[in-house]
């Protein structure tokens, strides 16, 4: 489906990381891609290096994630030039230091008005692919990153809720759940990154987990099966075992 021109593809939080390297990969499989995030010249490179010799490959569509009313009015605008859209990839995020409410709202609420934003057309045409990037550390709460994880675990929640009802109706739901990622975010930390991945690397696993519609996508495997089996200790365990590795909290960012 992605390796087609007719394919058209919604990334925000597109203009740095894991997004950037999203558009790249994709519009290399053939599809045309939307790109959202709040920096129009950044956005711009983008679709002067991949928009192709017409420039039709990428379509700018710059919006603060945050506001809802914008992100309805960027899918608006992206459905007016290309008849709908086949998938979205919401892949904005980040961390707001020391402020729970903008996090969330970067992390999660964003992923709402995406959603919402698009789901109407995609239910009409009985067909459509919804994904959302939230991070392995949304799989269960540690010492630090609190409203990081808590932002990501709303997300998890989301998507895993929304299939039940949205699958049977042609849409498909995919959640995105990376480790450590070398992007500007991770690139502020000072602390050891376990199986940190490029993020090269991590565009073409998530394109190649969305072209053979798993509904959930996680790596790296050392990291993320581990962490899955961190999920389904007891907490009484789980909490006694964290607080082993790690007995007092420490300034730290999460995976993403």
């Amino acid at each position: 489906m992605y390796a087609s021109a007719s394919a058209r593809i919604w990334v925000t939080g597109a203009s740095t990381g894991i997004g950037a390297a999203l558009v790249k990969t994709l519009i290399a499989r053939g599809a045309r891609v939307a790109v959202t995030a709040r920096r129009r010249d950044l956005l711009e490179q983008i679709a002067r290096d991949h928009g192709g010799p017409d420039g039709s490959r990428v379509l700018v569509v710059p919006a603060d994630v945050t506001d809802h009313d914008a992100v309805v009015a960027a899918a608006r605008q992206i459905e007016a030039a290309w008849g709908g859209i086949d998938l979205a990839i919401f892949n904005a995020g980040g961390v707001i230091e020391g402020d729970f409410i903008a996090t969330m709202t970067l992390n999660y609420f964003s992923v709402v008005y995406g959603i919402e934003a698009v789901l109407n057309g995609m239910l009409a045409r009985g067909r459509g692919h919804i994904a959302a990037v939230a991070s392995l550390a949304g799989y269960r709460p540690g010492p630090v990153a609190t409203e990081y994880g808590a932002s990501k675990a709303a997300v998890i929640f989301l998507m895993d809720g929304l299939r039940f009802t949205l699958e049977p109706r042609g849409v498909r739901v995919t959640v995105i759940n990376p480790g450590f990622v070398r992007t500007p975010l991770t690139d502020r930390h000072t602390f050891h990154m376990p199986f940190l991945v490029e993020v090269d690397d991590a565009a073409e696993r998530i394109v190649r987990g969305l072209e053979r519609g798993k509904k959930e996508i996680h790596f790296p495997a050392p990291m993320s099966w581990g962490a899955k089996l961190l999920r389904v200790l007891p907490y009484p365990v789980y909490a006694r075992l964290i607080r082993t590795l790690q007995p007092t909290p420490a300034k730290a960012e999460p995976p993403r």
